[in-house]
């Protein structure tokens, strides 16, 4: 993801966030962005979280500056935990949107609310973990990775030296060197933002062909 695009999306959920409390339709930017997010996945997996995800450019573009660097704790990383959230979010969003179920301003209301509660929880994982920490056990990640975690996965070639300067780059810090038997990256959980692809100093990592997607 460009610079200029990661602003331009990473605006976004600024715009959501400063009009949506004053005008509540503009929460309805949210279901799209998800919606948009899960049809991408059945495709290529959770490429929408890297490459378009409004929320992913925030972080990347606004909160890098104060990020930190320790690991998610092992509880976050756990099945369990990520669909305990799943549960959780889309429990209190529906609940709270059927208070009123034939206002869209309800329902505005209610997607802006979880914009902004997900977003700072999102800030305080970049600021004591790393920036990308929050997309770790993201709900709807959660949900694309089960939808289409195995499509369009990023190959990798015998060539790879197994040095690891793809895992220090991966925004999930993602085991991808573990994956090197397999050909290709296993975890259901990449964001096939190309990252680690760009900083191979061996070019081992590659896009999937065509036959894979």
């Amino acid at each position: 993801m460009h610079s200029k695009q990661k602003w331009m999306l990473g605006s976004i959920v600024v715009f959501v966030l400063a009009l949506g409390w004053r005008y509540p339709l503009f929460g309805l930017v949210v279901p799209v962005v998800v919606a948009s997010g899960l049809t991408v996945s059945i495709f290529r997996g959770r490429y929408f979280c890297g490459n378009w995800c409004p929320r992913g450019a925030f972080l990347d573009s606004l909160a890098l500056p104060v990020r930190g660097w320790r690991a998610l704790p092992v509880l976050f990383q756990r099945r369990s935990f990520r669909w305990a959230a799943v549960v959780v979010l889309f429990s209190v969003m529906i609940g709270r949107g059927l208070q009123d179920p034939a206002s869209m301003e309800q329902w505005g209301s209610v997607f802006w609310q979880m914009c902004l509660v997900t977003t700072a929880i999102a800030l305080v994982l970049a600021v004591v973990y790393w920036s990308r920490a929050w997309c770790a056990i993201c709900p709807v990640g959660t949900l694309q990775g089960v939808l289409g975690g195995q499509c369009y996965r990023f190959t990798i070639k015998s060539t790879c030296r197994g040095c690891g300067l793809c895992e220090k780059h991966c925004p999930l810090s993602l085991p991808i060197v573990a994956s090197r038997s397999a050909g290709h990256i296993e975890s259901a959980d990449c964001l096939k933002c190309g990252r680690c692809q760009a900083v191979c100093p061996v070019n081992a990592i590659g896009k999937p062909a065509e036959k894979e997607w």
